[in-house]
């Protein structure tokens, strides 16, 4: 039972975010759901699945963020309510289809989920996707708390339907996966029948084909921009706009999305609810210009809290100088003058901070003899420890090979990388051994680069690595290049039974699907042989052999090469089960610092299941998290860690 289908309408309950945008879709009637995993918007997708067959949804992990919107663009065209979800860099992903999908428009309801990660919390980036909804010109909605989340999302589908273009609600980390009180609405009982009609004109947007052609592309851009003025007049009376402060404050604080909380919190902390006024637009493209001159005619001080991107302060500044002599000249305060930090998520001591400097007032913040305490009381706790892959993770054993191979090699080979548990291979714990890092697919396609530099005397081997749902999600066409230009490279893709880094969401390489239910499995290894690549399959915990065989396919220069490492993930409710071997110390081999390893397996190898005992001056065995996968004992040089099969 899920708190998304028990609870009726007019109770009130705790729903994280994501649940409350979830609820929201399923109140507003959704019927078709896809979506790619990434935090922090795992999860709707993921409660959505779980409830589908009780509500008779179809719901969808796709194989990456722009075949997710075509699928939910489908249900759309056929006249259902979808919704697609992803986070902030996969609407770069989704932006190629998604600038044809908003100039042509929508027929059903369709609401594109963005969930941001201001900080960098969980990403390799904080940028954001607002300015998709600028440049391609479609409307863009913001929650400021949970329960403006369940109701936003739910009227995005009603402000889709009635523009007849798709809506971006976006969220952030905090409102995502923080929780709050929410007051649910009623979740209706009907169920559609899917029709897609092509009977009409190129000019009917709901009886004809579907289809954007140079001929009428003037024709497609002028409704589109009709939409948006459709939206705006709209949005001028939205209550989803509100203003609480006095009607001529001393300064304005315009905010949007959590932004929302950290400034009615500075308000208060400060004492400033009669001084100060808060205008928190949760319709921020385009904005409301009406309401806009309205409140920004009655102060002079201007401060724009949002993250990250000076978003809604730049066009909030083109606005005003629109407005001209209504509004008179102001002073605005935001990321751009440095009154907030240009990078990294606000907080409600940032703001408390900007708003004593604009208006001239003492703060009193934490006593610095605090501050030394708390820092004191930090150290004295859990040791800091480097980020690490888990114990009895496959990919460590693999760059382990990986590593040992490069180095047997002597020609200076390196290996790409993109996005994955696998990055971590930058770092120690991986050996520091990937040279790059970019995006999902880009190993792939920037070493398919560098194997094509022999024309220019270049000798190093060349390899990239991914794993087995970003292969199927952006590396397969990096993959056709290499093989159709011939470069001299190697594909290693670290295949670990699902998509580990955000949950074990499954992927075509798996077989099951969403839902759990059965599905037709596609085997990477036969999909690069049909492509035209060398395949060698091993398992990285056979840990000499995996080193063999990549000597081997480095050494061979011709072409595509493709080793598929195959080991589940430690954290995989298969691994869960038991352990592989029982892990022991002979302690009269181990000599510590005194043998010719000097702590290979404490200080290189650094897996979090081998502590050193300083007192013993031996390795121990943390039983409570090794998992027995042996790795450890295939490479103690003095035979002291021992493995026995269970």
């Amino acid at each position: 039972m899920s708190i998304l289908t028990t609870g009726r309408k007019g109770d009130r309950v705790l729903l994280m975010g994501n649940d409350a945008i979830a609820r929201g879709a399923l109140e507003a009637g959704v019927n078709v759901v896809a979506g790619y995993p990434g935090t922090p918007s795992s999860e709707i997708i993921e409660n959505l699945a779980g409830i589908a067959e009780e509500r008779g949804l179809y719901v969808e992990w796709s194989v990456n963020e722009k075949v997710a919107m075509e699928v939910a663009a489908a249900a759309s065209f056929a006249g259902l309510k979808s919704m697609c979800v992803m986070k902030q860099v996969g609407v770069n992903v989704a932006s190629d289809f998604l600038l044809h999908l908003s100039e042509y428009g929508t027929r059903g309801g369709m609401v594109l989920v963005s969930c941001e990660d201001p900080g960098a919390l969980s990403s390799t980036n904080e940028g954001e996707s607002r300015p998709y909804a600028k440049m391609m010109e479609f409307p863009l909605l913001e929650p400021g708390d949970f329960q403006e989340a369940k109701e936003m999302t739910r009227w995005a589908f009603e402000l889709s339907e009635t523009i007849h273009n798709i809506v971006m609600v976006r969220s952030v980390t905090r409102l995502s996966h923080a929780s709050g009180n929410v007051s649910l609405g009623a979740l209706p009982d009907a169920k559609p029948t899917a029709r897609f009609d092509y009977e009409g004109t190129f000019f009917d947007q709901m009886k004809g084909p579907v289809i954007t052609v140079p001929g009428i592309t003037d024709f497609l851009h002028q409704r589109q921009q009709g939409k948006l003025k459709e939206a705006t007049a709209l949005f001028e009376t939205s209550p989803f706009n509100t203003y609480h402060g006095p009607d001529r404050p001393e300064c304005l604080i315009i905010t949007s999305s959590a932004c929302n909380l950290y400034c009615r919190e500075a308000i208060t902390i400060l004492g400033l609810g009669a001084r100060v006024g808060l205008l928190k637009l949760g319709t921020t493209w385009p904005l409301p210009p009406r309401l806009l001159e309205k409140h920004l005619s009655r102060t002079e001080r201007i401060l724009v809290v949002e993250e990250v991107q000076p978003f809604l302060e730049d066009n909030i500044k083109a606005l005003a100088v629109e407005l001209g002599e209504k509004i008179r000249l102001k002073r605005f305060y935001g990321r751009k003058d440095g009154t907030l930090p240009s990078t990294n998520e606000l907080n409600p001591d940032r703001v408390i901070t900007a708003l004593a400097g604009i208006l001239g007032l003492e703060t009193q913040g934490a006593a610095e003899s605090y501050l030394e305490k708390a820092s004191a009381i930090a150290l004295q706790g859990a040791p800091p420890r480097d980020l690490t892959f888990c114990p009895g993770c496959p990919h460590r054993a693999s760059f382990w090979a990986i590593n040992a191979a490069l180095k047997l090699d002597n020609r200076r080979g390196f290996i790409c990388g993109d996005i994955g548990c696998y990055t971590l291979g930058i770092l120690p714990t991986g050996f520091n051994t990937l040279k790059t890092g970019h995006a999902m697919g880009s190993g792939l396609g920037i070493a398919s680069g560098f194997g094509k530099l022999g024309l220019f005397n270049m000798n190093q081997p060349v390899m990239a690595i991914c794993g087995d749902s970003t292969f199927f999600h952006a590396t397969i066409p990096a993959l056709i290049n290499a093989v159709h230009n011939q470069s001299d490279v190697v594909l290693v893709v670290v295949d670990n039974s699902g998509t580990a880094m955000t949950g074990f969401q499954p992927h075509p390489g798996l077989n099951r699907g969403t839902q759990g239910q059965p599905a037709p499995r596609v085997d990477i290894p036969q999909l690069c042989a049909a492509i035209g690549a060398r395949v060698e399959i091993c398992d990285p915990f056979d840990v000499e052999g995996t080193r063999e065989t990549l000597l081997a396919t480095i050494a061979d220069r011709e072409g595509v090469r493709v080793v598929v490492m195959r080991q589940s993930c430690a954290l995989s409710p298969e691994k869960k089960a038991g352990k592989r071997h029982t892990i022991e110390i002979d302690e009269a081999l181990c000599k510590g610092d005194n043998c010719g390893c000097a702590r290979l397996c404490t200080r290189v190898f650094r897996c979090p299941g081998l502590n050193w005992d300083d007192q013993a001056q031996v390795t121990r065995i943390d039983e409570v998290i090794c998992t027995g996968c042996g790795v450890c004992a295939s490479i103690c040089p003095a035979g002291a860690i021992q493995a026995t099969p269970v």
